[in-house]
C-alpha cells in the first residue's frame, strides 16, 4: 500500500479551495460596512466589507458596476447589503465576494460617529469662517505634525526645498493611525503652541497637520474630537492635509486652511522664492519710478518759480500789494466812519426814547406816592387809636396779674437768700436763711 501523501502545487490547492467555496457556499447576501474602497482605470472597484469582528474582500467588475441601479453607496463608511458569489482570487490566494448587486443599508458605525461629531462641532461654531486665521506671507519656521517615516514628510521637504530653500522645518513626529494616534497628534499641536509660540526662540509661524491617503479607518485619527479641538484651539495658524483630494476629515473643517494633499500644503504655505524676488524687484522699480517722477515734478515747479514775476520783478509784485493795502485802508476808514454815524444815530434815538420813558415813569411814581400819602393820612390815626386801646387792655391785664398786688391783701413771698422761691416746707431746713417780702418791705429770718 502506498502511504505517500499526494503532493499538490499551490495552484492546484487554490483551485480545489475555490471549487469547494463555489460549490458549498455559492451565492450569498451579506451586510457590512465599506472600507478602503479603490477604483482603478480598468473600471473595477475593490473594497472591504466588515462588521465588528471580521472583514471580507469584495470586487465589482466594470461590467456589473455599469449596470447597478445606484452606485452612490460605494463610499467608505457606507453600510450596504451586497449579493454575489464567493470565490478565490488565485493570484493572492485570497477568498473574496464577487458582487452582482449592492444597495445601501444605512450609514456605517464610523460614519455615524463622524456625522454626529461633525454636527456637534458645527453647532459650537468651530467651522465658522470668522475663526479662521490668516497664514503668514513668508513663514520663517514651519511646524509639521506627521509620521517621521513614509513618503509624506519627504515629499513635503522636497517641495519646500524647491520653493524656498531657506525655510526651516520643525518636525514633530507622531503616530498617524492606530491606537493612541489621535492623542499623539493632539499633544503635538498643543506642544507646538506652548513651546514654539510667539516670542519663543524657536517660534513656529504655521503648522501643517496631515498624512497620506488610506481607508476611512486609516484616516480616522483626524476625525477624533481631541484632534479637532486641538487644531481649533491652536493660536498658530494650522493647515490640515489629510489623505487625498476626495478625503475630508474633521481636522480639515476646523483648520484655518485645508489642503487636498500634504504636498499641496507645502505648496500653499509659501510662495516660490523667485516670486518673492520678483515682487521685491517690482517694488524697487516702482519706488525708483515714483522717485524720478517726484524729482521731475519738483524740478518743473522750481523752474516755474524761478521764472515767476515775484522773483524776476519783485518791485512790481510789491507795488501791487501796496495798492491792495491802500485799497483796504480806504475801505476800512469808510467802514469805521459809517459805523460811527450809525452808532451816533442809534444813541440819539435811544436817548429820545429814554427821556419819554423816564418822564412817563416819574409821573406814574408821583401818582402812586400821592395815593399812598392819602391812604396813610386815613390809616395812621385809625391804627394809632387801635394800638392805644390794645395797650390799655394789656396794662389792665398786667396790673391784675402782678403778684405783688396780692401782698396788699396780707400775703407775703418767701425766698432763700439766693432768690429761690420757697413753695413748701421741704424747700428749707433748720438753720436756713430766708427773706420775706411784705407789701411795704422785707425782712430776713432764720429757720429754727
Amino acid at each position: 500500500m502506498n502511504t505517500e501523501k499526494q503532493i499538490l502545487s499551490i495552484t492546484e490547492l487554490t483551485r480545489r479551495i475555490k471549487g469547494v467555496l463555489t460549490d458549498k457556499i455559492g451565492t450569498v447576501l451579506v451586510e457590512g460596512e465599506i472600507s478602503n474602497i479603490k477604483r482603478y482605470s480598468s473600471g473595477h472597484t475593490y473594497f472591504v466589507l466588515k462588521d465588528e469582528s471580521a472583514q471580507l474582500s469584495a470586487v465589482i467588475f466594470s461590467g456589473v458596476r455599469d449596470r447597478l441601479p445606484d452606485s452612490s453607496c460605494l463610499k467608505d463608511g457606507q453600510r450596504v447589503r451586497a449579493g454575489g458569489q464567493i470565490s478565490v482570487f488565485e493570484g493572492r490566494g485570497q477568498y473574496q465576494l464577487i458582487v452582482r448587486s449592492i444597495e445601501s443599508a444605512g450609514a456605517g458605525v464610523l460614519m455615524e460617529r463622524y456625522e454626529a461629531l461633525k454636527k456637534k462641532l458645527h453647532e459650537e461654531g468651530l467651522f465658522d469662517k470668522s475663526r479662521k486665521k490668516l497664514l503668514p506671507m513668508l513663514p520663517q519656521r514651519i511646524g509639521v505634525v506627521t509620521s517621521p517615516s513614509g513618503a509624506v514628510i519627504h515629499d513635503m521637504l522636497n517641495v519646500l526645498q524647491r520653493r524656498f530653500p531657506n525655510i526651516e522645518v520643525l518636525l514633530t513626529p507622531v503616530k498617524v493611525q492606530g491606537e493612541g494616534s489621535a492623542n499623539s497628534i493632539a499633544k503635538a499641536v498643543k506642544w507646538l503652541n506652548s513651546s514654539c509660540g510667539e516670542g519663543s526662540k524657536r517660534q513656529v509661524d504655521v503648522i501643517i497637520v496631515g498624512r497620506g491617503g488610506g481607508s476611512l479607518e486609516d484616516l480616522w485619527a483626524f476625525n477624533e474630537e481631541v484632534v479637532a479641538r486641538a487644531v481649533s484651539d491652536s493660536v498658530i495658524p494650522v493647515i490640515s492635509a489629510v489623505g487625498h483630494e476626495v478625503d475630508y476629515a474633521l481636522s480639515d473643517l476646523v483648520a484655518d486652511l485645508r489642503a487636498p494633499t500634504p504636498s499641496a500644503a507645502a505648496e500653499l504655505v509659501v510662495q516660490p522664492r523667485v516670486e518673492f524676488e520678483g515682487m521685491l524687484q517690482q517694488y524697487a522699480d516702482d519706488m525708483l519710478r515714483a522717485l524720478i517722477q517726484r524729482r521731475d515734478l519738483l524740478k518743473q515747479r522750481l523752474q516755474r518759480l524761478a521764472a515767476s514775476a515775484v522773483l524776476t520783478r519783485p518791485e512790481q509784485a510789491l507795488s501791487h500789494y501796496a495798492q491792495r493795502v491802500d485799497h483796504y485802508e480806504m475801505r476800512l476808514l469808510h467802514v469805521v466812519q459809517q459805523s460811527a454815524v450809525k452808532a451816533r444815530q442809534r444813541t440819539e434815538r435811544s436817548a429820545g426814547r429814554l427821556q419819554i420813558v423816564s418822564e412817563r415813569r416819574i409821573a406814574e411814581l408821583r401818582n402812586r406816592i400821592s395815593r399812598s400819602s392819602d391812604r396813610m393820612q386815613v390809616l395812621v390815626p385809625s391804627e394809632c387809636k387801635r394800638l392805644k386801646e390794645r395797650v390799655s387792655v394789656l396794662e389792665r391785664q398786667m396790673i391784675l396779674l402782678n403778684p405783688l398786688k396780692v401782698l396788699n391783701r396780707g400775703y407775703s413771698l418767701t425766698r432763700m437768700v439766693d432768690g429761690t422761691l420757697v413753695r413748701s416746707t421741704r424747700d428749707v431746713k433748720a438753720g436756713s436763711d430766708i427773706v420775706t417780702k411784705l407789701k411795704d418791705g422785707t425782712f430776713e429770718s432764720k429757720v429754727l
